[in-house]
């Protein structure tokens, strides 16, 4: 076990490359699954998520080559082996392997997801359109059981917007008999790209982007060729980072449009944004930051995979702003460790309120979640002294290379190794 280590204060210049989409590649790893014939992924982001559906589709026969970037799946020899414990339990996105194995085999057992602690994220929606396309779901042991004897083609209408769900029953109604139409679809960018792989492959699929999804059933899949769309998260975690410390930091290989909602807070906030066609130049505000309210909302509103990023750089900004988290309630773990740092911070209800300037100085933290992680980072960088960040798993999860790309804009961030005392003391604070 590691921990990251960051002296804060230095200002941050240069460019950094944003990876591919951590939120599409959990999708798109799993979509190859339908295929009869070889996938390749190019520009996958080099993170533990990947790295563990790699595992995945190893277990149940794939064959994975996985390098600089590249991924080439030959699913021809996969089987419908149950993974109902191991690597799946770590994965919070695993759910897709439902979809992608009930499209390919009519039958699934899947463990129930891990990954980050943000509460419950249920699949209800999930069930209720693998439900309508004919399969019966069962919760046993901690796994979930899917099985049908053929799946055809529904109007699915879901309850509450969601991503997980709209991805989940795409896959399993590309490969399904007759026209599946999915309505309050998600719009967010990774589905279109998984649409857009899907249909590389042979799918047809129309209104992928918009709130109703029109799906024609087909027999077969092909392999084909995809390139992953640049990760918004990323990209507008660094955007966050060169309005905090910035002095020109250029962040390349981005689709401004993906991050728009955020763009236009860090310009009412202060921070000097120049867009280009698929760079964004982000500098320091001259003057002071001023405060701001935020409330996250679906795809195109602000991301919540975005709030706990931006609350560190609210604790520099005058006044007092309120961050509020309409998506998951339980994503404000990250707010008692900015309290160790010095922010003046409180949560009330699904907000958090912050008052602002204040001065952080370097502390012992630990990041409970992938986002929380980035939060605590983007502090460290802020505060005076230096910051010991503890956890540096969950970043790992989903930032390809945040230290080496850190260093390459000035920062100050280095790994070391727990000792024996901090791995006991660590294990201990996870319980």
């Amino acid at each position: 076990m590691e921990k990251l280590l960051i002296e804060g204060g230095h200002s941050l210049s240069g460019s950094v490359q944003v990876s591919g989409a951590k939120n599409s590649a959990v999708a798109l790893i799993p979509a190859t699954i339908l295929a009869d014939s070889p996938v390749t992924i190019d520009q996958l982001p080099d993170i533990s998520d990947v790295r563990t559906l790699c595992r995945l589709l190893r277990e149940i026969g794939g064959k994975i080559t996985f390098q600089e970037n590249t991924l080439i799946v030959d699913p021809r020899e996969m089987v419908d082996m149950p993974l109902p414990n191991g690597s799946v339990k770590k994965l919070r996105a695993s759910y897709y392997l439902m979809g992608a194995m009930l499209g390919r085999f009519h039958k699934a057992v899947i463990g129930l997801p891990g990954g980050c602690n943000l509460g419950p994220r249920p699949i209800d929606q999930h069930i209720k359109g693998f439900e309508a396309l004919g399969a019966r779901v069962t919760n046993e042991r901690g796994a979930i059981y899917l099985r049908a004897e053929e799946l055809n083609g529904a109007r699915i209408y879901l309850d509450v917007v969601s991503v997980g769900a709209t991805i989940n029953i795409m896959l399993a109604a590309v490969r399904a008999k007759g026209q599946t139409i999915i309505e309050n679809a998600a719009k967010e960018p990774e589905i279109i790209d998984v649409a857009t792989l899907l249909t590389s492959m042979g799918a047809k699929i129309k209104g992928a982007g918009t709130d109703v999804i029109r799906i024609e059933g087909v027999d077969t899949l092909h392999g084909c060729r995809h390139m992953i769309i640049p990760d918004r998260i990323e990209a507008g975690t660094f955007m966050i980072i060169g309005a905090a410390e910035g002095r020109e930091l250029l962040i390349d290989n981005v689709i401004p449009q993906h991050v728009e909602s955020l763009t236009a807070k860090l310009l009412e906030m202060g921070a000097d944004i120049q867009v280009g066609e698929d760079q964004i130049l982000v500098s320091k505000s001259r003057g002071h930051l001023k405060s701001a309210d935020v409330k996250t909302l679906v795809y195109p509103g602000f991301p919540t995979d975005l709030q706990q990023p931006l609350t560190s750089l609210l604790t520099q900004a005058g006044g007092t702003s309120i961050i509020t988290d309409t998506i998951y309630g339980a994503r404000f773990k990250h707010i008692d460790e900015l309290r160790r740092m010095g922010a003046n911070v409180k949560v009330e209800g699904r907000s958090a309120i912050l008052s602002g300037p204040a001065g952080l100085e370097g502390a012992r933290v630990r990041a409970t979640d992938l986002r929380a992680g980035a939060s605590l980072v983007i502090a460290g960088l802020i505060a005076s002294g230096i910051t010991e960040i503890v956890g540096v798993e969950h970043i790992d999860r989903g930032y390809d290379h945040l230290m080496e790309k850190l260093r390459g804009i000035g920062a100050h961030i280095w790994r070391e190794p727990l000792l024996d005392d901090e791995v006991r003391e660590s294990l201990k604070e996870q319980e």
